[in-house]
């Protein structure tokens, strides 16, 4: 069973940074989602970043990104392939297009080549493949959430909900919202996918604009979605009845919420900065004796007026 761990933050500082006992040569391959929407923007940006940094860093490493398409787990697949029989690589950094699909060519990959498996984000149907995965803290997304709504409806209220793609993920996220929000008087009168991305969340939030006469809340539950579920509201007039709530720390959002706007009072982060940790984590097992195996998880902190300036970062691409 993969157990949780979680190094003193100073402790894991020290062993990414340190120089390596020995060299070796070690290639890395990360398999990423293409840059088709902001958050997988930030996934992309951070992940070329940190391949330049960590082959700097460490003698002998060799890290090899390919970004697929959007919505296409053959493409991601067929990428796995030729990191197994072209590339060779020593290890795997993959977040996956969708979980189901992905889970038997991750689970063939590691039978094929005996590597070290990061599995990021969008876990796979069976989590004892990985060696290692590293997630923001997606049941506490919901929750989170879930607990603001509670509290800022005063316990009750109608609302909709927008959700990703069929994902462990996103399940993760909604069942902990619904249980979050549980023996309360909130009404969620549809829930409908968006598939993580704004011409989506505004066609979804178009319709349930049509179907619903008065909403309201809005629990996007990703800042993509939640661009275009304002812009629908927007169209239609109806600013002045509901509030949004979606997720991630864009920083569009943060500032909306650091200016006290109404319709988007907070915001929940989950940062596409952590492919860079897992990447980071993963360099890690190669060449400091730093224990990586098991699960790593960035919190989902509450975003709000009073701390949104802490998570403000004008070089984000995200």
């Amino acid at each position: 069973m993969l157990k949780r761990f979680a190094l003193p933050a100073a402790a894991l500082a020290m062993a990414l940074m340190a120089a390596p006992a020995f060299a070796q040569n070690v290639t890395i391959g990360v398999s990423i989602p293409s840059a088709d929407h902001g958050w997988t923007g930030g996934i992309n940006y951070y992940a070329a970043e940190t391949a330049k940094m960590l082959e700097k860093q460490y003698p002998g490493l060799k890290v090899i990104v390919k970004a697929g398409t959007w919505a296409d787990p053959g493409q991601q697949a067929n990428d796995l392939e030729d990191f197994a029989t072209v590339q060779k690589v020593n290890a795997l950094v993959v977040l996956p297009v969708q979980s189901d699909p992905l889970t038997g060519p991750v689970a063939e990959f590691k039978a094929k080549t005996g590597a070290f498996i990061t599995v990021v984000d969008r876990g796979l149907k069976d989590p004892t493949i990985q060696d290692l995965y590293v997630a923001g803290d997606n049941p506490g997304l919901g929750r989170v959430s879930g607990e603001y709504f509670k509290k800022a409806l005063g316990g009750k209220g109608d609302i909709v909900v927008l959700r990703g793609i069929p994902t462990v993920i996103d399940t993760q996220r909604f069942d902990a919202f619904v249980e979050a929000i549980k023996g309360t008087d909130i009404k969620i009168l549809a829930n409908q996918f968006a598939n993580w991305n704004r011409d989506d969340g505004f066609k979804v939030m178009q319709d349930f604009l049509t179907r619903f006469k008065h909403i309201d809340a809005v629990w996007a539950q990703d800042d993509d979605i939640a661009i275009g579920v304002l812009e629908a509201i927007k169209q239609a007039h109806r600013e002045g009845e509901m509030w949004v709530v979606g997720g991630a720390g864009m920083q569009e959002f943060v500032n909306k919420v650091a200016a006290g706007d109404k319709q988007v009072p907070v915001d929940v982060l989950y940062p596409p900065a952590m492919i860079a940790t897992a990447m980071q984590l993963t360099a890690a097992h190669f060449y400091t004796p730093a224990p990586v195996r098991g699960t790593y998880i960035i919190g989902a902190p509450l975003i709000t007026k009073d701390n949104a300036k802490e998570f403000t970062d004008p070089k984000s691409p995200f």
